[in-house]
């Protein structure tokens, strides 16, 4: 039997999915809606965030969310391409998937400047 390379894509599509699903709700209260309703007082100040971001685990855990995300974006935007009635499914791949590429090098690299 002959192997797939369909596993990869979607590992990352499914990965991405749960996080999407469980993770960002409670990232985008705390940094959005929280704020807002004045739970959060010092929260989103710049001295507060430079130093949270400063740990490498927290760098590591916005690495996984935002790349996890994008795979899983890409992915989607692949299905719903052929949906409608994009049948140019190597292109659409090429595309989608190396914008999830350059998204997840670009990421790497803010995140090791902060």
């Amino acid at each position: 039997m002959a192997r797939s390379a369909k596993a990869v894509p979607w590992f990352l599509f499914a990965a991405g999915g749960t996080i999407t699903a469980f993770v960002l709700p409670v990232m985008l209260f705390v940094t959005n809606i929280g704020p807002a309703l004045g739970l959060f007082h010092d929260a989103m100040s710049y001295e507060t965030l430079s130093s949270f971001l400063s740990w490498w685990i927290v760098k590591l855990a916005l690495l996984g969310i935002i790349v996890l995300g994008l795979w899983h974006s890409a992915h989607r935007l692949r299905s719903c391409a052929h949906d409608f009635g994009i049948r140019a499914d190597a292109g659409v791949a090429v595309v989608l998937y190396g914008l999830a590429t350059i998204g997840t090098l670009a990421t790497i690299v803010v995140l090791l400047s902060i």
